[in-house]
């Protein structure tokens, strides 16, 4: 496939209503077609004229990766489900109707794993702190009202769930003063992260009335920002109207003494070949900023050390720092996407292997599940047993961080929970004796011993 020049044309999205006659340039059938319009009743879509003319393949879909990464599949849902909606959409029942199965579905695909809602969002006394996480205690989760959006959604997405239009399921905030004083009254916090959705898909002057209140708080040593953006609008940063003002944005940040860091998710090497995703990347580099580069393991997209190494030396060539390969999350389409850890942990290090030091920064495979961030060491065996080796990157309780633990080998596990604990009757984060109802960050024991 030859990639075109980046476009200075607008930014152009399609959604569900055009998704029948993207599909139809892919040459798929009337009941094919129908399936995948059933799947994307359930779970988000969105894309852009630049994923879909310039980085997909068309003439090999539907196995071309960035066609699956972006258009959902018509077995990402169990069959039963896939044909009931087929059969509503085929007999042209009412959207009500729809709809309500639809939400049905969604409520048993654990819309927000990992104690996002029961653990991870702060009180202050007994009020919940909108648009906010507070999972690690040197590290708030910041989700901008208007950037809970993307430029294109993946399919495998964990935060599917903020993009389905039920208020309930959604993180967002626009009250910037409530994170200035939360951040205050907790000096423990050096780093703020905007995520969503995606936060670039907010304008600059937008972006500028949530960063610049930051830039007083002597505490906060890093701003990061979770994006998409490079990889499905690089125009972001090239061509756009506001372009020039967001990078200047952004070396303000640097120039007040903040180490400002995009958390960029690149999926595929396919998302960094344009001349545009060059650009981009080099203009952000140009103002001081940090780009370290983080994505899942999916099945049928990257399940393959030859993609990951490819990627790594790629970021490493164009001055990005390789961060972490992620385990598919226990949410969403897990069941269609997930990778066995055991071939997760052969993928990682045959792929690391491959690598120069410089690129030897990626960590990983890791999951990012109710304790903490597990990352899966390796496989071995032990007084006659054959284990995963496994530590706490980052965690709730800080005193778990890079100790060792160990779980019973099993090649079909593909989470946290499919494990059971070896040489001990429990994992070091489980508790000992009948658990107390879980409470949020503020009330917490670690918390509380951190907070002011």
């Amino acid at each position: 496939m030859i990639l075109k020049e980046g476009s200075t044309r607008g930014f152009r999205a399609y959604n569900a209503k055009h998704l029948d006659d993207l599909l139809r340039r892919g040459g798929l059938g009337d009941e094919e077609r129908l399936r995948i319009r059933a799947v994307a009743t359930v779970l988000p879509f969105r894309t852009n004229a630049y994923v879909v003319d310039q980085l997909i393949d068309w003439s090999v879909i539907p196995d071309d990766p960035i066609y699956r990464l972006v258009f959902p599949q018509a077995d990402m849902l169990p069959e039963a489900d896939v044909t009931r909606l087929a059969g509503l959409l085929s007999a042209g029942a009412p959207n009500a109707q729809i709809q309500a199965a639809a939400h049905e579905i969604r409520m048993r695909l654990n819309p927000h794993p990992a104690g996002q809602l029961d653990l991870n969002v702060p009180r202050v006394g007994a009020e919940p702190m909108p648009g906010m996480q507070h999972k690690y205690s040197e590290t708030v989760l910041f989700f901008p009202k208007q950037g809970q959006t993307c430029h294109a959604y993946c399919t495998y997405c964990f935060r599917w769930a903020q993009f389905i239009g039920e208020p309930d399921l959604k993180f967002a905030s626009d009250d910037v003063d409530n994170l200035v004083g939360y951040l205050e009254n907790h000096p423990q916090v050096t780093s703020v992260l905007f995520t969503g959705g995606d936060p670039m898909i907010m304008s600059e002057p937008v972006l500028r009335r949530y960063l610049e209140p930051l830039l007083e708080l002597e505490q906060l040593e890093s701003i990061r920002i979770g994006t998409k953006s490079l990889a499905y609008w690089p125009q972001r940063f090239v061509s756009d109207p506001d372009a020039d003002d967001t990078l200047r944005l952004f070396a303000s940040v640097v120039e007040a003494g903040k180490n400002l860091a995009f958390m960029a998710h690149f999926s595929h090497p396919r998302e960094m070949e344009s001349p545009v995703a060059e650009a981009a990347v080099a203009g952000i580099l140009a103002t001081g900023a940090v780009i370290r580069t983080q994505a899942p393991l999916i099945r049928s997209i990257n399940d393959d050390p030859a993609t990951w190494s490819a990627m790594w030396r790629r970021q490493l060539t164009m001055g990005m720092v390789p961060y972490y390969m992620f385990v598919e999350r226990d949410t969403g389409p897990q069941d269609y996407f997930a990778v066995p850890l055991a071939r997760a942990y052969e993928i990682f290090r045959s792929a690391y292997a491959s690598v120069s030091g410089l690129c030897r920064t990626v960590r990983g495979p890791s999951m990012s599940a109710t304790p903490g961030k597990v990352c899966v060491d390796g496989v071995a065996e032990i007084a006659g047993q054959k284990v995963f080796v496994l530590h706490l990157i980052q965690a709730r309780d800080p005193e778990l961080v890079g100790r060792p633990f160990f779980a019973h080998y099993d090649p079909q596990a593909v989470w946290l929970t499919d494990l059971r604990p070896a040489f001990a009757d429990r994992f070091p984060f489980d508790p000992q004796e009948i658990p107390e109802p879980l409470v949020p960050f503020e009330a917490a024991t670690v918390p509380q011993r951190l907070s002011a």
